[in-house]
């Protein structure tokens, strides 16, 4: 299994003439681990959804290694893409071990049952989730956090080279969202996850897109985007970001009750072509007394 490019070029979603997704371009290399932040109703699932082919962008293309994604059969795609999706899956009447046995049927015929190999590769990503134990239980009689984590096995044993993801650590412990988060950063394959905690993106992802508002505002290395300038203007929050002294990621550290009106509003700028080789933009005007990095 090799990694996927993933280029999404111009997306725009509308729905009831309201703007889900407003002219959104992405880039994600093979092996990158790309996040996507943003306030609640900022676009990422309906983004997230036009690239696993449930919302069919008004225009714009999402393209995986240089083909159309919605251009291509089912099959093909399903080869290739796993998504795991903020819904619960309740009422799914099935054992465990069968809910992420479906991982493996874009690699079946219509009639084949389980191989050797089948069997190894559902097992290893029960093993990998810590959910091996939970092989043999009603799906639907799961906790949340239980149901998250084996639905992220089913992911697992799709072996997808491109893995999309909305919000994976939700109802996660934190031992869970850090294993999680874990195996997605050495997987051998492309991930694009929405995640609400910025602390895990900045550690995880290599390269962030932050949106408001169904638009990107800004992009590039989490040591690039996230400034407290940034989050006062996207979050409406004061926050202080350092470097954390052991990981080497930015850290931050919200300040709730301190005023954020000393920091300028801005508008949205217009979008500029990421610099070549980090793949950021510089959206934002330069902070007082210095650059918006």
């Amino acid at each position: 299994m090799s990694a996927t490019e993933l280029a999404v070029e111009g997306l725009t979603l509308t729905a009831s003439a309201h703007h889900l997704v407003r002219d959104v371009s992405l880039t994600a290399r093979p092996g990158e681990v790309i996040g996507l932040v943003g306030p609640n109703g900022s676009g990422k699932s309906s983004l997230l959804r036009a690239v696993y082919r449930v919302l069919r962008p008004d225009t714009g293309c999402v393209r995986v290694d240089g083909a159309d994604a919605w251009s291509l059969p089912v099959r093909r795609l399903a080869r290739t893409l796993a998504a795991v999706v903020q819904e619960s899956g309740a009422g799914i009447d099935l054992t465990v071990r069968e809910v992420v046995a479906m991982g493996r049927t874009p690699h079946k015929r219509l009639l084949d049952g389980d191989t050797a190999e089948d069997a190894r590769l559902i097992g290893a990503a029960l093993e990998a989730v810590d959910a091996a134990g939970l092989a043999g239980r009603s799906f639907d009689r799961l906790s949340g956090g239980e149901r998250q984590r084996v639905l992220i096995a089913r992911a697992l044993a799709q072996q997808p080279s491109l893995l999309v993801l909305d919000e994976p650590t939700n109802h996660l412990d934190i031992r869970h969202q850090l294993d999680v988060l874990g195996i997605l950063r050495r997987l051998p394959a492309t991930v694009l996850v929405a995640l609400h905690d910025l602390n895990l993106a900045a550690y995880y992802c290599d390269r962030l897109y932050v949106l408001r508002a169904g638009e990107v505002i800004a992009s590039g290395t989490p040591a690039e985007v996230l400034t407290p300038y940034l989050l006062a203007e996207v979050y409406g929050v004061t926050a202080e970001v350092a470097v954390h002294p052991r990981t080497g990621a930015p850290q931050v550290t919200f300040l709730p009750g301190e005023p954020t009106a000393a920091i300028p509003p801005v508008a949205p700028p217009p979008h500029r072509p990421a610099q070549e080789g980090s793949g950021g933009t510089s959206p934002l005007p330069e902070e007082p007394g210095g650059s918006s990095r």
